[in-house]
């Protein structure tokens, strides 16, 4: 009988679950979609029941296609999408759909945290508040729907609603809560002072009482968990974590000197660091959030991969002709059109603010845009443009990074932008630097699979299980002629912001008083 290991990763588009040998390689690995709901425009959010039939539909299916029995599967681990809030009744069901990392609707409430200068905010630079995080949503929820609030006896995340579902434990993953809830276990956990002051004192007896390390035996599968799964109830679950932060684990970057280029809907530029810092710009560092002794810190984009699919579904439709035709996906045929154009797409420039700036900016008030557009520009033009714009969003994080004095030596990516080898080329042209892939393309799956195999106790510890599991397959060089061509698009990119940011602003504002007063009526 073999040893294997389930890796659940809840993102974004989909529900993915890989199943993994001891030495990390894939036997399969199945996802099933669910839907997002956007309400109004920076709202998103998602139906938890919707979350657990896609489970189950993925998990039954990777069991079967891997040939491998229930009982050989002798770990599972998780992570999924942060910051998104599940609120719970006394009774353990959802209040409400869930609220999406990506949903930016607590603008109003993040400047009003800003405002507070509270020490808690060391995690954001001492600046600017991202609307994503935990207490902004929370707060938003108690002024605008304090039924529901009231109701609320659990306030947890996408993860600890996993585990909820799969053990009947209602914990908090260490992930979560010290990188989007201002929890410091090295500081007395709660920053209780904090929620005091921003109006959410009361929230903290809603939180879990029990804050679990990644990889730690939360529990094990329960007997109707196995049964929708496909799985052996009693099966141990490892503690899980937020996905992108599981990812760096799938790509071994468990030690400083690495950053983990997590690409998927958004981009995450996480590291490890041995000293604490903070920065204007940067979020964290977070102590021991994904490996104990170790700081994080963290970069990211909110849209990047949305971006990419936004225009195939709304923009694309002559390359998906012409994909049909020769047999292959629309994404072969954008790519390899893309590839003929030079750097810069002939003077077009995409601002990828599409849903706001998450890092350095942390702007929710801000949006997307194309600028340079002449009639000379084709469907490839604004293609190739999204690439190079996202790439600029991401040497515009490093710059501020450097600037902090914290310069990584090697990035390692995963994801969905690491199948077009053309935008993996550009990203190292634009930052001139080496990107490494792994044998293993779903690194969140495989960093939960990793957590899985911890938690059974087949591996000591993270770094070790890490070590045998992660596998280098090739590294992408920087052409060093095409990084000095862009410089001057980046220069173009950045300096945009302070052009249109209160022109931004002034539609945004406009736009969400045109939907509540069309709401009051």
């Amino acid at each position: 009988m073999g040893e294997y290991f389930l890796g659940i990763d809840a993102g974004t588009e989909s529900v993915r679950v890989g199943v993994f040998d001891k030495n990390g390689r894939q036997l399969n690995f199945s996802s099933c979609e669910y839907k997002t709901y956007f309400p109004r425009p920076g709202w998103a959010e998602q139906d938890p029941k919707e979350w657990w039939e896609a489970l189950k539909t993925a998990s039954k299916e990777a069991i079967k296609k891997s040939g491998v029995s229930k009982e050989e599967i002798k770990g599972i681990g998780l992570d999924a999408t942060s910051c998104t809030v599940v609120l719970l009744d006394k009774d353990g069901n959802p209040l409400r759909r869930a609220i999406l990392w990506m949903d930016v609707r607590a603008a109003d409430e993040a400047r009003f945290i800003a405002s507070t200068h509270d020490d808690a905010l060391r995690y954001n630079g001492w600046g600017s508040v991202s609307a994503e995080w935990m207490p902004c949503k929370l707060l938003w929820v108690k002024k605008n729907e304090p039924e529901v609030y009231e109701k609320a006896k659990t306030v947890f995340e996408y993860t600890d609603w996993l585990i909820y579902r799969l053990t009947g434990r209602i914990a908090g993953n260490i992930s979560s809560v010290s990188i989007r809830w201002y929890y410091d276990n090295r500081k007395g956990g709660w920053p209780v002072s904090f929620y005091k002051k921003i109006g959410l004192g009361d929230a903290i007896e809603k939180f879990p009482k029990d804050i679990i390390p990644l990889g730690e035996k939360v529990g094990e599968l329960t007997k109707e968990a196995a049964e929708d799964l496909g799985l052996l109830p009693g099966t141990p679950v490892g503690e899980g974590g937020i996905d992108a932060f599981v990812a760096m684990i799938g790509l071994n970057v468990v030690k400083p000197g690495r950053l983990a280029f997590i690409t998927g809907s958004s981009h995450l530029h996480l590291g490890l660091s041995e000293k604490e810092f903070h920065a204007p710009g940067i979020f964290g560092t977070y102590p021991d959030s994904v490996v104990p002794g170790y700081h994080t810190v963290e970069g990211g984009q909110i849209s990047t991969g949305s971006i990419v699919r936004w225009f195939k579904n709304n923009l694309a439709g002559y390359a998906e002709k012409i994909a049909q035709e020769r047999g292959v996906s629309v994404y072969d045929i954008l790519n390899e059109e893309a590839a003929k154009l030079p750097v810069g797409s002939d003077g077009l420039i995409l601002i990828d603010y599409f849903q706001g700036n998450r890092t350095p900016l942390v702007d929710p008030e801000v949006r997307g845009m194309f600028w340079g557009l002449t009639l000379s520009h084709t469907a490839y033009h604004l293609f190739r443009a999204i690439m190079e714009g996202v790439a600029y969003g991401t040497e515009h994080i490093f710059r501020t990074f450097k600037r902090a004095g914290y310069e990584p030596k090697e990035v390692f990516a995963c994801g969905g932008a690491t199948k077009s080898k053309l935008w993996m080329q550009i990203h190292s042209d634009v930052s001139n630097i080496p990107i490494y892939l792994t044998e293993e393309p779903e690194a969140a799956s495989l960093g939960s699979a990793i957590l899985g195999a911890v938690g059974a106790g087949y591996y000591k510890d993270i770094a070790e299980a890490a070590e045998n599991m992660v596998h280098v397959k090739s590294v992408i060089e920087p052409n060093k002629e095409n990084n000095e061509k862009y410089q001057f698009y980046i220069d173009k990119y950045m300096r945009t912001y302070q052009q249109m940011k209160d022109l931004m602003h002034e539609m945004v504002r406009h736009l969400n008083k045109e939907a509540q007063n069309g709401g009051d009526k």
